[in-house]
């Protein structure tokens, strides 16, 4: 029996791990969305009715106000978190800070939190007679109906998420300032850099990968956002807090079933995801 060679025999050993991570992916990720798609097109019946469902997201009001809630969110929480996740990240690198490890522990511990404790906590902070309110009365303000009221109930879904998810971002940063060797900001140091001008024209530029991939992870997350909507707010007042993912999970589960429907709505989300993290790419993946 002829023997294998030792490179055909990595080959074969790298394709025994590869095909069963393949095949899982195909049978819980690829196939689902191909039958989502093709379910996007029919009606509850089976019966195939063209772009019908994606003519009828045109006409939805509580849509409309969905991707609005979705956008806002997007537009206003993604860039506070991740100016403030590059700014911890740059603060807690600096070898002259001690203990360290506590913060990045303290700031990384919000998004390891359960999601129930996670909506008590900030249910509780923003209750009408919670510690926020408190303060407020303290300084001489005066208490917000934080859940009864539109635009407070927005601010506080925009506050859980910094909250949350700034920490898991510092993460990426400080794992990519950890790679940049310190003799570049000793050398610029000398140059006379200040610590403003070595952060923009050292650290930012070095870390564009990193800021460009915590861009996209956030820009999809934020477009799926779910939990905070169906959790803290319930979607209300109203519909005026609900995100697109909340309104797909209603129409599939919460309401009469209208799973053509969802599935119409879902591969909107997709597009959206795709369009915004290819525009990303474009804008920021611009390599020497």
């Amino acid at each position: 029996m002829k023997k294998i060679g030792l490179e055909k025999r990595h080959n074969l050993t790298g394709w025994a791990f590869l095909i069963p991570a393949a095949l899982l992916i195909f049978v819980f990720c690829f196939y689902p969305m191909a039958q989502a798609i093709l379910l996007s097109f029919r009606k509850t019946n089976g019966e195939f009715t063209g772009i019908s469902n994606y003519a009828r997201i045109l006409q939805d009001k509580t849509f409309q106000q969905c991707l609005f809630n979705t956008i806002f969110y997007f537009i206003i929480q993604v860039p506070i978190m991740l100016v403030l996740a590059l700014g911890l990240a740059q603060l807690l690198n600096s070898p002259h800070i001690k203990g360290k490890g506590i913060f990045r522990t303290l700031i990384f511990l919000p998004c390891a939190t359960s999601l129930v404790s996670y909506s008590m906590i900030f249910k509780s902070l923003f209750a009408p007679d919670g510690v926020v309110n408190r303060v407020l009365t303290s300084i001489g303000g005066a208490p917000v109906d934080w859940f009864q009221s539109t635009w407070p109930a927005r601010w506080v879904i925009i506050i859980a998420l910094i909250w949350r998810w700034t920490g898991y971002n510092m993460v990426f940063y400080l794992a990519g300032l950890q790679n940049i060797d310190y003799s570049v900001y000793e050398a610029s140091y000398i140059d006379g850099a200040t610590p403003f001008k070595q952060f923009i024209k050292i650290t930012v530029p070095l870390l564009k990968p990193t800021i460009l991939m915590t861009a996209i992870m956030s820009t999809s997350g934020t477009l799926q956002l779910f939990d905070e909507s169906m959790n803290l707010t319930g979607g209300g007042p109203g519909k005026s807090t609900m995100t697109l993912a909340h309104y797909i999970y209603n129409i599939s589960f919460v309401e009469t079933p209208k799973f053509n429907y969802a599935a119409a709505l879902s591969v909107f989300i997709l597009i959206m995801v795709a369009i915004l993290s290819a525009i990303q790419m474009k804008v920021g993946d611009k390599r020497d």
